[in-house]
């Protein structure tokens, strides 16, 4: 019997403690998308304005995100009766933004305010397995554009 009440106590713990870092993450992220709106990210190939001579520069930004075990039980439970896993969401959610977060904090201190071929790459890590823990990586990567001849931050 105490094993279950030790169990059940670190579950809640442990879940608790899930919920309060995943919202201070989200907070956080929130308020840097405020700070870096500014730098404007596309998805196009080509730059809006050809006319202009602009210096390109490769920036990035990567994030390695990792799931806490209570949403990996609830994430097990529900591969049982099929549906979306919304805890996975929020963990790629999390990840790309941030990933984003960091491609635009390099841009800017590079001197530009406007990225371009914005893509994403993601990888698992160690969730593969029973035993394994959901980690993923997410890289944002893209083409910077800034004046010819600005100098960066």
């Amino acid at each position: 019997m105490f094993d279950l009440i030790l169990f059940l106590t670190l579950l809640t713990l442990g879940y608790v403690v899930g919920q309060w870092k995943e919202k201070r993450h989200y907070e956080s992220i929130r308020a840097r998308e405020k700070q870096y709106a500014k730098v404007l990210t596309f998805a196009t190939r080509y730059p809006p304005d050809v006319n202009t001579p602009q210096d390109c520069l490769l920036v990035s930004g990567s994030v390695v995100v990792a799931s806490d075990y209570f949403k990996q039980i609830v994430a097990g439970l529900k591969t049982l009766f099929g549906g979306r896993l919304t805890s996975y969401e929020t963990l790629l959610d999390r990840a790309r933004r941030e990933a984003v977060l960091r491609l635009k904090q390099e841009a800017l201190q590079k001197g530009s305010t406007l990225v371009i071929n914005i893509k994403f790459e993601t990888t698992n890590i160690g969730g593969g397995n029973e035993q394994g823990m959901p980690i993923v990586q997410v890289i944002a990567y893209g083409t910077a554009l800034r004046p010819q001849g600005a100098v960066s931050a």
